[in-house]
């Protein structure tokens, strides 16, 4: 079996009976080892006691006057925040049901931790798959995509390698600077995803009838079964046109703005339009687990960029937006 997405940290945790995530002290400890948190040369006595006791022992209750006695404001922040969040996740069972808790709740925790436990949680949901369009679409749910159109394609690339990375042909198609290559994912290159899974370097096709959107569809469909127990069909519609909205889960900022504005009876204008990337049309495979007037209803599923191109899902939506009755914690 081809192993990918190493830097999430799975290999340090374990697996109960259900095959769901158990929390390690190996797993806290990476959090340490951060740049937030390490403390830097000069750092006051009071961090640096506090980081060495919990690198021996992560799951250490800490005292508020701990994190008080630490002189700069920001480690003390950073202190709070990533407390909070161990003490969560050792209260949970699982790492799945501990990131449905923080969804389900509306709790505020940073956005990089969220993406870090979906990263985690769709390795163990995905593992053993020999589809890398499916591993490439599923790193849209926890990294931010920029998207562009080329040649009547529509390309999405990891946002963050953008940014820092150097010029090839897709990058300048995209109008920005990188320092490495970016290739998009086709049948020729696909055995490469596997040694470069962990570098984000591979763009996917997004275009109507193409694997890009059939693969995310497909990722969305383990996302749901993983998390919520409940079994469906997602399928991208090719001409997606003025579809009944019974129901629909915006599956990023932009897309629920866009879907609200729809319900409400507006009208998009040519921009609003062209800013959806996809719409996807959900069942379910039990049709008595959704709400009862809508039983016979498909859910629709829209995704889209902002004005800057950007695409940020939040996978979270589809979880707690679902017109089910009774959500399935995930054990």
């Amino acid at each position: 079996m081809k192993d990918f997405w190493l830097s999430c940290g799975h290999h340090l945790l374990d697996r109960d009976a259900q095959g769901r995530l158990a929390l390690t002290d190996e797993f806290l400890k990476v959090y340490l080892a951060r740049p937030e948190l390490a403390p830097p040369v000069g750092a006051c006595a009071a961090e640096q006691a506090l980081h060495a006791a919990l690198l021996k022992n992560p799951r250490r209750p800490v005292r508020p006057d701990e994190i008080e006695a630490i002189a700069d404001a920001d480690a003390r922040e950073n202190w709070r925040e990533m407390l909070a969040f161990r003490d969560h996740l050792a209260a949970h069972d699982t790492i799945e049901a501990a990131y449905l808790a923080l969804v389900r709740e509306g709790r505020r925790v940073p956005v990089l931790f969220l993406d870090q436990l979906v990263h985690v949680i769709l390795r163990n949901a995905l593992d053993g798959t020999e589809d890398v369009y499916l591993l490439r679409a599923a790193e849209m749910l926890f990294r931010p995509q920029r998207l562009a159109f080329h040649d009547g394609a529509l390309i999405a690339a990891d946002d963050e390698h953008l940014g820092g990375a150097a010029q090839s042909p897709l990058v300048a198609m995209l109008g920005l600077p990188l320092t490495g290559d970016v290739d998009v994912l086709n049948d020729d290159n696909a055995a490469a995803y596997w040694e470069r899974s962990d570098r984000f370097d591979m763009a996917l096709d997004l275009s109507a009838g193409r694997r890009g959107l059939a693969a995310l569809a497909a990722v969305l469909e383990r996302w749901i079964a993983h998390l919520l127990g409940v079994a469906v069909a997602i399928e991208p519609l090719a001409e997606p046109g003025d579809v009944a909205l019974s129901w629909y889960v915006g599956l990023d900022a932009e897309a629920t703005r866009l879907g609200d504005a729809l319900w409400r009876g507006g009208v998009l204008d040519a921009d609003e339009r062209a800013a959806i990337a996809a719409v996807f049309r959900l069942v379910f495979a039990d049709r008595g687990i959704a709400l009862e007037h809508l039983a016979d209803e498909p859910v629709y599923l829209i995704l889209a960029m902002n004005a800057q191109r950007v695409l940020r899902m939040k996978p979270q939506n589809v979880l707690t937006g679902l017109p089910i009755r009774e959500p399935t914690a995930a054990a």
